[in-house]
């Protein structure tokens, strides 16, 4: 069963650009409402989508140097990384079907 990774601005690159599943990085901070409402959304997905799909949470407090890079100004914002570039970019919340179909057109 599949769940969300933490990731840090240092495993970046073999985490997700390396990844051979396509990646959603969700970058988020503790003190982030909607991060919180997200959260078990994302898990949901994580443990249904596994074997197509990795999550990833990125804390943009402690990491902020990957969240500058990709211009990322508002949280929650998901990226998701398909053979280590990004292809969709999700700002705020989003209940799961919405979620989902932003992201299956991108997976395998």
């Amino acid at each position: 069963m599949a769940k969300p990774v933490a990731i840090t601005d240092e495993s970046f690159e073999q985490d997700v650009e390396k990844s051979a599943t396509p990646v959603l990085v969700d970058f988020w901070a503790e003190w982030c409402g909607p991060c919180k409402m997200i959260a078990p959304v994302l898990e949901q997905i994580a443990e249904e989508k596994g074997d197509t799909l990795k999550i990833a949470k990125l804390d943009v407090d402690s990491n902020m140097t990957r969240a500058q890079s990709f211009g990322v100004t508002g949280i929650p914002t998901m990226i998701l990384f398909k053979d280590g570039k990004p292809v969709e970019r999700i700002v705020g919340f989003l209940p799961k079907p919405q979620l989902l179909r932003r992201l299956e057109p991108h997976l395998n």
